[in-house]
């Protein structure tokens, strides 16, 4: 029994005639007679009294349409519930931003978003990557703002933008003296880079072919790209930065780009597949999009690093 068989039916009790009947279901005269028998025969007893013209339904008919009529209208109600949940914006979302998009990105969308969207409101946390997809997955937070691609069957990913990698390097290093980088350059000794658990670290690695970079005698793994930039400002090596991180010091000679095509990260809006709020992602999107660099296009030329 499926809601298509209900739908001819009462569309056969509304019309009395089946040419009608399945004019209005938009099906041919011999489809909307099949099924219709293929309903009696499941169920064991005749819908319609043929021998009447017009037909009729018969006694057991009329309780049969009766119910269908009234499963339809449900149905037609759970439809128009679930367009009405998929369009609001009302209601507390929980957002997770590993911390290297964190601290640069969310300050520049924020207040834009909650001020377009009063209904809305956002409960923020930092989350490292296997976290966050982790909370995602056992319903801990709503949305994650991450690097991707994931390739998690449960998840559905939202591209927004790829934001390129930047190389900061100490005054004294021979990288200063270039203009732009290629990332094949970058097996030398020197390279800073986050503890275990960032993906930007995993990312890093990616790029470059030396896996065991450190600055002189010791080595230094830190939580933080701004830990890293201030060691590199006191003349030591030299590490990689996504370009919101820097995007209030570009003037900073200590900045360099990479030769085309760049190494960038894809960022995304990530959620459960059972996820049906699409109005807050597509608003949260617009707002983000809206105060991100115009370079950061997805349309650009880049090499995408994977973060695992």
């Amino acid at each position: 029994m499926t809601l298509q068989q209900l739908e001819y039916i009462v569309s056969l009790d509304t019309h009395r005639h089946f040419v009608t009947a399945a004019e209005q279901c938009f099906v041919t005269q011999p489809t909307l007679t099949l099924q219709v028998k293929k309903l009696e025969t499941e169920i064991g007893t005749l819908i319609f009294d043929r021998s009447k013209q017009p037909i009729i339904p018969t006694p057991t008919g009329e309780l049969i349409i009766a119910k269908a009529r009234q499963i339809l209208r449900e149905t037609n109600q759970l439809k128009a519930m679930i367009n009405e949940e998929k369009d609001t914006m009302k209601g507390t979302f929980r957002l997770g931003v590993i911390p290297t998009i964190a601290p640069y990105l969310v300050p520049l969308f924020l207040n834009d978003f909650t001020a377009n969207n009063p209904n809305t409101k956002l409960i923020i946390r930092e989350v490292e990557s296997s976290q966050l997809i982790s909370d995602l997955k056992n319903d801990l937070l709503d949305i994650g703002l991450m690097a991707t691609p994931l390739e998690e069957s449960n998840l559905r990913e939202v591209p927004m933008f790829n934001e390129p990698f930047l190389l900061y390097t100490s005054m004294h290093h021979p990288f200063f003296m270039k203009q732009e980088i290629d990332p094949n350059e970058l097996s030398e000794r020197g390279l800073w880079l986050l503890t275990e658990g960032h993906c930007l670290r995993n990312q890093v690695l990616n790029i470059c072919s030396e896996k065991n970079a450190r600055s002189g005698n010791f080595s230094y793994e830190s939580g933080s790209i701004e830990t890293l930039k201030n060691l590199v400002k006191h003349n030591m090596g030299y590490t990689l930065v996504p370009e919101l991180s820097v995007l209030n010091d570009m003037t900073d000679q200590r900045i360099k780009r990479f030769t085309s095509p760049e190494p960038i990260r894809e960022v995304s809006l990530v959620v459960h597949k059972s996820f049906t709020k699409e109005a807050v992602l597509e608003k949260l999107r617009d707002s983000i999009i809206k105060h991100i660099p115009k370079n950061f296009s997805k349309a650009k030329s880049f090499v995408r690093v994977k973060w695992r």
